[in-house]
């Protein structure tokens, strides 16, 4: 938190007249600039400026390429002027219109499961904030089971094809240690798909486990089946969750190092980093978005994203929170705007999916 910061009501206002132009014109922002502006305002003139500008660089809010150049907001300014949008009202330009939000749920249509949420989720937030529109599907909810089918390839391998509920197709060759008929794997088959339907991988597999140890009867010869075939990996619980990613190429396209960005998008097509970096900073148990600005904390080899912000939240899939929704942009961001479409496209869940209120 940054509330106990200490910076004059003067420094404050000029402070973020600098972000705010900094955001509209990615540009270094002169003393000058905010002189033509503020003609005679509440005593501010070109000099004055400057020495505000200069207490705020030494304070570490400013940076300023060469001595003749104008000075641009840092990490921690960014963090400052987050925190000014939540607690002070009017403090900066506010988001979506009506008008926009139409606009968002329109683009949705034709959407019905959570698989297709999250899809167009990430385009759409791409869209509105030109970074990096993220959606995730927790894993828990990404492995339940829908139907599975198993096919005999010979030589000791099976084709397992699992379906989850939410609409992911899942495709896994499994290498068993014996060959096994079309008609037991048919049986295997049919067993899963009618008495764990609806249940996570995690849930299934704890369930064979106790009644193979239970179960001495006819069943016997069928559990044991089933339990090569899921041991075998048909049922894996990988770790691994749904991700959607969309608004690579507005990276590419800003103004910051070509390399620098190559370098970081490498990193994040290593899914499982990223998944796990929206799960270091959005809480499913809360329902407000979460803005994160510098996120090298968590990924020390890429101190290039200190000039990132993730700005994110969960939404409701099911009964739980089970999914997550982010941007990834550089900090000159327009908050206002992608704060509140992040938000609404969170709250939008409920009614594309048509879900019952908790």
């Amino acid at each position: 938190m940054l509330s106990t910061l200490r910076i004059s009501p003067r420094e404050r206002l000029v402070l973020l007249a600098i972000i705010e132009a900094y955001i509209v014109t990615g540009e270094p922002v002169a003393s000058q600039a905010l002189a033509r502006l503020w003609v005679d305002r509440d005593g501010m003139s070109a000099a004055t400026i400057r020495n505000v500008m200069a207490s705020l660089g030494d304070a570490g809010l400013l940076d300023q390429a060469h001595s003749s150049a104008g000075r641009i907001p840092t990490p921690l300014a960014f963090r400052f002027y987050v925190e000014q949008l939540g607690s002070q009202p009017g403090a900066a330009p506010r988001g979506l219109s009506s008008a926009h939000r139409a606009e968002i749920e329109d683009s949705f249509s034709g959407v019905s499961s959570a698989h297709q949420f999250l899809e167009r989720t990430s385009q759409v937030l791409a869209s509105i904030s030109s970074g990096l529109g993220i959606a995730l599907l927790a894993a828990s909810e990404s492995h339940a089971l829908e139907h599975i089918h198993f096919s005999r390839l010979g030589g000791g391998r099976v084709l397992a094809v699992l379906v989850t509920t939410a609409g992911v197709v899942l495709n896994r060759v499994l290498h068993l240690p014996r060959e096994m008929e079309m008609a037991e794997l048919d049986a295997a088959a049919r067993y899963l798909n009618h008495n764990f339907r609806d249940w996570s991988v995690d849930r299934i597999r704890a369930e064979l486990d106790a009644r193979l140890t239970a179960e001495q009867s006819e069943y016997d010869r069928l559990l044991r089946s089933v339990e090569e075939l899921c041991s075998g990996g048909a049922l894996q619980h990988t770790g691994d969750s749904t991700l959607f990613i969309g608004g690579v190429a507005n990276l590419l396209s800003s103004e910051m190092d070509r390399s620098m960005l190559r370098q970081m998008l490498s990193a994040l097509e290593e899914k499982q980093r990223l998944a796990t970096l929206l799960r270091a900073y959005v809480d499913a148990r809360q329902q407000t978005v979460q803005v994160v600005v510098g996120l090298e904390a968590d990924m020390p080899d890429l101190p290039e994203l200190s000039n990132f912000v993730l700005i994110g939240a969960p939404t409701r899939l099911g009964s739980d929170h089970s999914g997550t929704l982010a941007v990834i942009a550089p900090t000159r961001v327009e908050y206002g705007k992608t704060i509140d479409a992040v938000a609404f496209i969170a709250q939008l869940s409920d009614r594309i999916l048509q879900l019952p209120q908790p």
